[in-house]
């Protein structure tokens, strides 16, 4: 058996003599089981928040799509298509425009993007989330999907063909804009529906057919700005960048989800960092307890140390004891903060008993990877706070 095993189990659960060391070790054990369940549920409740941030723009973002780095269009004709389609792994592709223009309605103006996509682009994305009321575009070209914040600031109405929108887009050429009568081509379109997201791409995007925009913007079929791309089950976007840039022009790059939120991902990932180090250096700073409570330990047991010392364990051994022990009262306390705190998250998706808005719970995510940061946190701290602790007994301190 390990003796020094055995010992420490048996200082973990043991009272001491004195009140005062029973105090010290219950406050210590307490601060762990705490610090844990308060570094967990700020991970579980940032991770929740971040899978909430990225739902708005996963919404627009396919799993894959080619942009263009030089200039704005880039030509994809038949025979491209085909071979796009032949590549496995690609469940679906979505071809697109898009561009700035200027919508007016009832003497209301408002400057937009027009998002012009093709008949594939609800296979690519899923609308029917993003919907607010109304439907996706039909088979008549001249309908079209707007933000709610479009529709507020423009006084839009669903199928108002007596009243309907106007889509002005400049003419494309160098000529000075006094050189024709009229600069810009016009579109008059009504609204099937109406999506909504978040403020700012509800005041931005505007869905029509792709069939419909181009000849407005003077480009022929084969112009677009942009291809959507919807992967097989499994198929990680990288493994396909290869193989789909052989078909596109040198000027196409290929960029993943996250590639196309770079700034954002960046922003949530360094904020997560920034958190977990902060609530570290709290758990730092508590479990200087730990080193305390061991070195009160080694004194109140002075007598049985050197009982041990006498039957000629050595002093290495005695050290490895209040070494175990440390390590044992940091990792149940972990164990037990991270399962409380796990309790806590899953009754908030459970329940929701904390919202954002009567109708928005605060989102939070359990997370097995968590699980894995805090109890090796925690491990990791109380291991070095139970070694510094443990390398004060000598035989000079025993003998004392």
């Amino acid at each position: 058996m390990n003796i020094a095993l055995y010992i420490a189990k048996r200082y973990l659960v043991s009272k001491s003599s004195q009140n005062a060391v029973n105090i010290i070790n219950l406050v210590t054990f307490l601060v762990i089981v705490i610090g844990a369940a308060a570094l967990f549920i700020v991970l579980s409740a940032f991770a929740g928040l971040k899978t909430f941030s990225l739902s708005f723009s996963n919404t627009f973002d396919p799993d894959l799509k080619a942009v263009t780095t030089e200039g704005k269009y880039f030509t994809f004709d038949e025979n491209t298509a085909e071979q796009i389609k032949a590549i496995e792994g690609i469940a679906y592709y979505s071809t697109e425009i898009e561009e700035r223009i200027f919508l007016t309605h009832n003497q209301k103006n408002h400057v937009a993007w027009v998002k012009a996509v093709d008949e594939n682009y609800p296979l690519v994305t899923d609308t029917d989330s993003i919907l607010y009321f109304g439907s996706w575009m039909d088979k008549d070209p001249y309908q079209v999907v707007t933000g709610i914040g479009v529709a507020n600031l423009l006084g839009l109405g669903i199928n108002d063909y007596r009243s309907p929108l106007k889509i002005l887009a400049p003419k494309p050429g160098t000529g000075g804009i006094t050189s024709q009568k009229k600069p810009y081509n016009e579109l008059s379109v009504t609204v099937s529906g109406v999506y909504a997201v978040n403020e700012d791409l509800d005041k931005k995007y505007v869905f029509a057919k792709l069939a419909t925009i181009q000849p407005l913007l003077e480009k022929d079929s084969t112009q677009i700005t942009g291809i959507n791309f919807k992967l097989k089950q499994g198929i990680v976007p990288e493994s396909l960048i290869p193989e789909i840039s052989k078909l596109l022009p040198d000027t196409v790059a290929l960029k993943t989800r996250a590639q196309l939120n770079d700034a954002l991902y960046k922003m949530l990932n360094t904020e997560n960092l920034a958190i977990y180090l902060i609530f570290t250096l709290v758990l730092i700073i508590a479990l200087f307890n730990v080193v305390g409570a061991i070195i009160m330990m080694v004194l109140d047991k002075k007598a049985n140390l050197k009982t041990l010392f006498s039957l000629g364990v050595p002093v290495r051994q005695l050290r490895r004891i209040y070494f175990l022990q440390g390590l044992l009262v940091s990792s149940v306390g972990g164990i037990i903060g991270i399962v409380l705190a796990g309790i806590l998250v899953w009754t908030q998706t459970t329940f929701a008993w904390i919202k954002l808005t009567p109708s928005l719970p605060y989102p939070v995510e359990f997370s097995v990877f968590n699980v894995f940061i805090v109890f090796t946190t925690i491990f990791i701290l109380g291991f070095f706070a139970a070694k510094i602790a443990s390398s004060r007994i000598n035989a000079k301190l025993i003998q004392l």
